[in-house]
């Protein structure tokens, strides 16, 4: 009787047992699955053995927007008048998504109307028959950030096979806008500098040099600087191609505080109060042009007069009056930079795992 009484009361504890851990490993199955929901990982440290620099070699093409556009709109460019550019950057990534560049670019910018401006079209043939035109040559050094799309927490030798990004930056260049002198002045005598690339900012063609009255439209004009500062930005793709080496292809813009790239900006002024026959005859274009070009632009240059200066212009054009306007001065220059970077990783070294 005892032995039978002893079994259940075994029985009776190995049950109350086997309940209650069947209760606790539930709680631990219960806390365990909210740890692994909450589970975010462990944070990657991107220390000093996974940043690394970058040197560059770059290949542009430069395009201009501005007031020696073919048309009177922001977006406004000849295509034609693309021209290269080389560049040298520097890197330096200090995060799975940023970098730090440096950059120095050396290119030239182009603008002619008559080149580009249509002569049958309603606007065009204002633009054709002010016949300005110029090319600068600009050396620019710049730092932007770079910001990565997809990040990379290991090292360069692990780094993403490509990602796009953004960049922004700051930047200061040198520009001196130049324009082909004609082969005569305004009262027809041969220039000396005929055909030779003359540098327009010495000129002062809208007055600069002048000693202009306040009642004069440019009245307080000022020098423009050959040394600019710009905010570059804009996004591109960057690929991997072995261990060490990248392709970047990029689409980036100029924001400049100047609107003088192309020493175009406001009003014409009275060409009499410019500092000698360079200056007016390169200020006044629209005498070079001469008959038949387009209906339009033949039915402008015909309207013609001797001004007050004392040489003779087209009406519209070369004579001061607050709506003979030369430029817009109201809209910045930008330009656009299209870039195909080759890159490599300095400072680093990469050993493959060698087998039997």
């Amino acid at each position: 009787m005892k032995k039978i009484l002893f079994l259940l009361v075994a029985v009776l504890f190995l049950a109350s047992a086997e309940d209650s851990f069947a209760q606790m490993n539930r709680r631990n199955i219960k806390k365990n699955n909210r740890k692994i929901s909450s589970f975010r990982g462990k944070k990657n440290n991107f220390n000093q053995q996974k940043k690394y620099n970058t040197l560059g070699l770059s290949l542009s093409a430069l395009n201009y927007f501005g007031d020696l556009s073919p048309k009177p709109h922001s977006f406004s460019t000849d295509i034609s008048f693309t021209r290269p550019a080389i560049g040298l950057s520097f890197a330096h990534r200090f995060g799975p998504r940023y970098s730090v560049k440096a950059n120095a670019m050396f290119g030239t910018l182009r603008g002619s109307d008559a080149d580009s401006a249509d002569p049958n079209d309603t606007n065009g043939k204002f633009r054709h028959v002010r016949n300005l035109s110029f090319r600068n040559n600009i050396q620019e050094l710049s730092v932007v950030g770079v910001f990565d799309v997809y990040k990379n927490e290991s090292t360069y030798i692990s780094r993403v096979k490509g990602t796009p990004y953004g960049f922004i930056g700051l930047a200061v260049f040198h520009h001196n806008p130049q324009a082909k002198a004609p082969d005569t002045d305004l009262n027809g005598q041969p220039l000396a500098e005929a055909g030779q690339w003359v540098n327009l900012r010495p000129l002062g063609t809208e007055g600069q040099h002048a000693n202009l009255a306040s009642t004069d439209v440019n009245s307080g004009i000022k020098k423009y600087s050959a040394i600019q500062i710009a905010i570059p930005f804009g996004a591109g793709v960057r690929f991997r191609i072995n261990e060490v080496m990248d392709f970047e292809a990029e689409i980036g813009f100029r924001y400049l505080f100047t609107d003088y790239i192309d020493d175009v900006s406001q009003n014409y002024v009275d060409l009499s109060k410019l500092d000698g026959e360079l200056a007016r005859a390169m200020s006044y274009r629209s005498g070079e042009l001469s008959a038949p070009i387009s209906t339009g632009v033949d039915e402008l240059l015909a309207n013609n007069y001797v001004a007050s200066s004392g040489y003779r212009v087209v009406a519209g054009y070369g004579d001061e009056h607050p709506e003979n306007v030369r430029g817009n001065k109201d809209d910045k220059d930008i330009f656009m930079v299209t870039t195909f970077r080759l890159t490599y990783i300095i400072g680093k070294s990469f050993h493959r795992a060698k087998f039997r």
